[in-house]
């Protein structure tokens, strides 16, 4: 496989064929992310997709799902991106599900038909991170898009017939935004109804412009407790239909998987007794990104 650069999946992908179909990430902005300051976006030439299906369809029998990475791999233009589907239908008939990260701009440039078209052929799931449902901390952290365009957009991929699962990020607001942020990613979260939404604890990477905030003494790192607070209130304003809401990210101080709304009441006492420190947290040195 041609791999290139620092290759980015969901956890929930980590048995996943990877096919790098792209290089880093369409937009590329947010000032919390250092995944792919290394180059400028581009897509991979047609010739190294489909040898590395071909490769693939010879190595890669056992696995049912692939991952289309870099970052926003829904940019590909559609003739593009559905001839990569139509092949991994040819020559990998076993899989099941293709997945790709997606954002605000890419699923805008599809249209509904096309979306559907690409459901037809095996897109079945598309991870897109909203971060947060307040708009002041969208526009702060760079994210391209407000809380409504994110409501359109998650909405659409949904009305494709297309997973949906959400990323949250807590503690990105900072202190005195918390719990805006949190009531507003609730709210959002509701208003979109994803079939998955992860939460992951902020963790700030070196040389990207959150970080040097933080070094400048303009962005606080909120404490675990501060944390579980957020994730409370995020939790306690999220209304989903039948959707799995989980924290057990690598970066989270408590394991959490609740299915909505099943488990919400049971959940909320969960966080509320670790709170109360009646629950170990992670400790700090077990995080990771």
């Amino acid at each position: 496989m041609h791999y290139e650069g620092y290759i980015i999946r969901p956890p929930s992908e980590a048995n996943s064929i990877l096919l790098q179909v792209t290089l880093g990430c369409s937009h590329n902005k947010c000032t919390f992310c250092g995944s792919y300051k290394w180059g400028l976006f581009q897509i991979k030439s047609d010739d190294i997709i489909m040898e590395d299906i071909a490769y693939a369809a010879k190595h890669f029998k056992r696995q049912r799902r692939v991952f289309l990475c870099d970052g926003d791999a829904l940019i590909i233009p559609q003739k593009r991106l559905l001839k990569i589907l139509v092949e991994i239908e040819k020559q990998l008939p076993w899989v099941t599900r293709v997945g790709v990260y997606a954002n605000t701009k890419s699923i805008k440039l599809k249209t509904m038909d096309e979306l559907k078209e690409l459901k037809a052929h095996g897109l079945g799931i598309a991870y897109m991170g909203l971060e947060s449902g307040d708009d002041v901390t969208l526009k702060t952290v760079k994210k391209g898009a407000d809380s409504e365009r994110m409501i359109q957009m998650g909405r659409k991929i949904r009305e494709a017939g297309i997973k949906l699962s959400l990323t949250v990020l807590l503690g990105i607001a900072g202190r005195e935004r918390s719990e805006i942020h949190a009531k507003e990613t609730g709210r959002v979260l509701s208003a979109i109804d994803p079939e998955y939404v992860g939460a992951l604890s902020l963790m700030l990477i070196p040389d990207t412009p959150l970080y040097k905030d933080h070094e400048a003494g303009k962005f606080p790192v909120f404490k675990p407790k501060e944390t579980l607070q957020e994730l409370r209130t995020i939790f306690e304003h999220t209304n989903l239909t039948r959707g799995l809401f989980h924290a057990n990210h690598a970066s989270n101080y408590l394991p959490i998987r609740a299915r909505m709304p099943r488990d919400k009441e049971k959940t909320i006492q969960l966080i509320d007794e670790a709170l109360a420190g009646k629950i170990s947290l992670k400790p700090e040195h077990m995080r990771a990104l």
